[in-house]
């Protein structure tokens, strides 16, 4: 191990290690691996749904083929290499809780999760780089959205006590293999809740936190605020801050993630610079810096287009966040590593087996606007303007949770009724797959038959040894 890693714990407004020497995080996400999303691989909806159906399709023997490739050669020694080779000391392991229980059968762990995960902690450990472990899909579903596994757009985990009984066993058990591991930075037990009640939550956190405190009482708590880590008004009634915890924001700028043609630049009728950013990383930080204690966000970072020649202002945004962040002391973890070319730092070639099997329906997700992460809507305002006019007259006050009414029925619409259908087309594409190439697919995702995007990663290297 080039580094020796300490265990971090949390001193004032800083993460110290073993020595009294602080450690500023600074690292990526590891989406779309234990984890999967649909705008990371491409396919269309939830991961639950889209496995279901290749299963169908492919069988079993080629199935596991292309997962177990998929598994182990999205994230290997190489890719920690080259993280370790620009400076980045953390990456943030999302996970879905289906990697260790069956939805048949609750309570009972299965093994081969937590070797998967033990894999990638010890090669980064290997490259004296730290693990956040984040529980990003929870049963039940914690938030709205299908990046939480959620078919649906209905967070059910804030309703039942089943689910987040079955959670608290997960982390008691997550916590008791890896308390002895220096190289596991902490724990983000719940990835962007969305709590609609914003009272189940900190309820929830207080006894999350006892649980793990009794199995592992020295590991650092990263505690996700309310609306997608983005509001952390349900901690009003808690003037003080949970011990060895950070609580964590996520930071996406809007020119970043909406339809902005440049920046500084105006974006839905606002202008945006370096201050209006910065403005926005004070609101989302305000509770840890009146309390004192470390700022980590979570998740940032614009999503880029095919075109490079368009990546020159997005990366302009991407230095003025870290810019701020160092001004203030934050660590971060910039969301993705790996996709198949949105805002991975490395991605899928375009003329990778996979992307040849599949890039055709890609191509159809973004006319149709089925993801809204990076994605438009503009291909399919036939649909959208009619069910607008309808609320502006019948329901022109109606306003649901999380974000309103367009990103209300951009769900319902983009990611539930269009992503079903095109879900089926994407899995079609797999029929009769044999199982030697099933992995031959999966391995356009091996960091050797990758593409860098070398502007992004040059970024990060001069800010990083700057």
């Amino acid at each position: 191990m080039p580094t020796q890693l300490q265990l971090l714990t949390v001193r004032g407004t800083d993460l110290v290690d073993e020595d009294g020497n602080a450690v500023r995080l600074a690292g990526v996400g590891l989406g779309g691996w234990m984890n999967m999303e649909n705008f990371i691989t491409g396919y269309p909806g939830n991961e639950e749904a889209i496995r279901r159906l290749l299963l169908d399709r492919m069988g079993r023997e080629a199935y596991d083929a292309f997962f177990d490739a998929f598994l182990r050669d999205f994230f290997d020694e190489a890719d920690a290499a080259h993280l370790a080779s620009l400076g980045i000391n953390s990456v943030r392991i999302p996970f879905n809780y289906r990697h260790f229980e069956d939805d048949h059968a609750p309570f009972e762990l299965k093994e081969e999760g937590f070797a998967r995960l033990d894999r990638v902690v010890t090669l980064l450990a290997r490259h004296g780089i730290y693990s956040i472990l984040d529980l990003h899909a929870l049963p039940g579903r914690q938030n709205q959205h299908w990046h939480s596994d959620n078919p649906t757009h209905v967070a059910e985990f804030w309703n039942q006590r089943h689910f987040q009984d079955r959670v608290v066993h997960l982390w008691e058990a997550l916590a008791d293999r890896y308390k002895d591991r220096p190289e596991v930075a902490g724990y983000n037990p719940v990835n962007e809740p969305s709590d609609p009640t914003g009272e189940v939550l900190p309820a929830f956190y207080e006894r999350l936190e006892r649980a793990i405190r009794a199995v592992d009482p020295r590991h650092v708590l990263f505690l996700d605020g309310n609306r997608y880590s983005t509001d952390f008004a349900f901690l009003d009634a808690r003037p003080e801050p949970l011990p060895n915890t950070v609580y964590t924001a996520h930071d996406y700028a809007l020119p970043g993630i909406a339809r902005a043609t440049a920046y500084p630049g105006v974006t839905r009728g606002e202008y945006f610079d370096r201050s209006v950013v910065e403005q926005t990383f004070l609101r989302r930080t305000e509770y840890m810096r009146r309390t004192g204690t470390p700022i980590w966000i979570g998740e940032f970072g614009p999503v880029y287009s095919r075109d490079r020649s368009q990546d020159a202002w997005r990366l302009r945004l991407l230095q003025d966040q870290l810019g701020i962040y160092r001004e203030h002391g934050a660590g971060w973890a910039l969301w993705t590593y790996k996709d198949i070319g949105l805002q991975g730092l490395v991605h899928a070639a375009d003329d990778s087996p996979y992307l040849a099997l599949v890039g055709e329906l890609v191509e159809k997700k973004a006319r149709l606007g089925v993801d809204s992460w990076g994605g438009s809507d503009a291909g399919i305002r036939g649909i959208l303007d009619p069910i607008d006019g309808l609320f502006d007259r019948e329901f022109p006050d109606y306003a649901p949770y999380p974000w309103g009414r367009q990103p209300h029925i951009a769900v319902l619409v983009r990611h539930i009724l269009l992503a079903e259908p095109l879900a089926e087309q994407f899995a079609d594409r797999f029929r009769g797959v044999s199982p030697s190439r099933a992995g031959e697919l999966a391995a356009s995702f091996r960091f050797d038959r990758c593409d860098e995007r070398v502007g992004l990663s040059e970024v990060l290297r001069t800010h990083l040894r700057g």
